[in-house]
């Protein structure tokens, strides 16, 4: 097989694992890019966070701004909550460096018990501009098998919380 057949599917392979599901310039004299990418909850899977951020091709840090929307795309079992960290501070879910300089755009999972939702969290872990950028979006549960009714049942309502 010819060398450049094999380095073009090679290439086709690689990009085809990517995270990316888009890329918009910034304009015609700058390098940077707008990147959106799509990650699954490695704990949840049946929820995907779409990720906005700036890439810049020739600078040795990335700028701070970023936005992230996430959606239920699947199922999401009341297992997979339970295995969840459920503290304040929630958990870490995804991470990517922006710099050499230390500084990471970062995705932390927080479980609202009382509103039965997933938070997804996204900030700069350094500060720029006088701002660490952040921004945050929700999962709720309500229609999926993790549901769980906090609302305390009426008198001889045997709500068991099954569906």
């Amino acid at each position: 097989m010819n060398k450049y057949v094999v380095a073009l599917v090679s290439a086709i392979s690689v990009s085809a694992c990517s995270d990316d599901v888009g890329k918009v310039s910034l304009g015609l004299f700058t390098t940077k890019d707008v990147v959106i990418v799509a990650k699954k909850d490695p704990k949840i899977p049946g929820v995907t966070c779409h990720i906005s951020h700036v890439e810049a091709d020739l600078d040795f840090a990335d700028p701070s701004d970023m936005s992230i929307a996430c959606r239920q795309t699947g199922e999401i079992s009341r297992e997979q909550i339970a295995s969840i960290d459920k503290s304040k501070n929630g958990e870490v879910v995804f991470k990517e460096s922006k710099s050499i300089l230390f500084k990471s755009l970062k995705v932390r999972r927080i479980f609202d018990h009382e509103h039965q939702s997933l938070i997804y969290l996204s900030y700069s872990t350094k500060e720029s501009s006088g701002s660490h950028h952040h921004s945050i979006s929700t999962v709720p549960l309500y229609g999926t098998k993790a549901w769980v009714n906090t609302q305390v049942p009426a008198q001889g309502n045997n709500y068991s919380g099954e569906r």
